[in-house]
């Protein structure tokens, strides 16, 4: 059974289809990639995952469980978690203390303890900080735990975000562009850290990314969108080299080897 099934999804918002006919899986464990240009339609395929669009048509099953009319935190409850585009986190605070919000879904404590501050709270408050140590240390974010989020580089932002996401403790991650701001280096190094998040939390990755050389380093499987649909999918060697995907996003013929005899 596939972790995430989005079957045969299409979405128009007046007389645009933003998405047509979409299908797509991911399995167990599996990196699922996502390239495309721009306006292809990922982060509206994103939407219609997460809840905060409903498509027109198709579905979208979570572990077997149709979730298409369910909402954004019914189906983060369900262990769906997700970055943004633009850097969902609270930027005039510290690093640690976004993830320590983060994880306060999951306190043990009600308001009325926590306002009275009774002996739990503060074990509990305690457990939190730890965990969220644990994060910025396999993120290798240890160094940052007590600066201004907003006084970070946006590529150390797009970490941070990744952490807090994990702090929710979620079965399925989906990352909106992780590498955007990152230089090749950078990109390469969060690529050997996302391979080290599946292999340490047993999750599920599925990444939109216009960084190909990312995508194709961690994914085991790669779709392309354009103009909302599925243009090709496949290995990462193979769709990287695919004809139309060269031609959607170089806008030219791909070239051809020469046959030596």
């Amino acid at each position: 059974m596939s972790v995430l099934e989005v079957d045969r999804v299409s979405i128009h918002f007046g007389g645009v289809k933003a998405l047509q006919d979409v299908t797509l899986r991911a399995g167990e464990w599996e990196i699922v990639g996502i390239i495309g240009p721009n306006g292809a339609g990922k982060t509206t395929l994103f939407n219609c995952v997460t809840g905060f669009y409903r498509p027109n048509q198709g579905t979208v099953r979570y572990r077997g469980r149709d979730v298409t009319r369910m909402t954004v935190h019914a189906r983060a409850a369900l262990g769906i978690g997700r970055t943004f585009q633009n850097v969902g986190l609270v930027k005039n605070t510290t690093v640690l203390e976004n993830l320590v919000t983060a994880q306060h879904l999951e306190v043990g404590y009600g308001p009325v303890s926590g306002m009275a501050g009774s002996p739990t709270t503060f074990v509990e408050e305690r457990r939190l900080r730890e965990r969220a140590h644990e994060l910025l240390d396999l993120l290798e974010l240890a160094d940052h735990a007590g600066d201004r989020v907003a006084d970070l580089s946006y590529g150390l932002q797009k970490r941070v975000e990744i952490a807090a996401v994990l702090a929710t403790d979620p079965d399925l991650l989906l990352l909106d562009e992780p590498g955007s701001g990152m230089g090749p280096e950078e990109a390469h190094a969060l690529g050997a850290v996302l391979l080290s998040l599946r292999r340490e939390f047993g999750i599920t990755i599925v990444l939109i990314d216009h960084h190909v050389p990312l995508v194709t380093q961690v994914s085991d499987y790669v779709y392309c969108l354009n103009f909302g649909r599925v243009l090709a999918e496949g290995r990462p060697d193979v769709v990287r080299r695919h004809p139309e995907v060269v031609r959607a996003y170089l806008g030219e013929e791909p070239a051809v080897e020469e046959e030596h005899v």
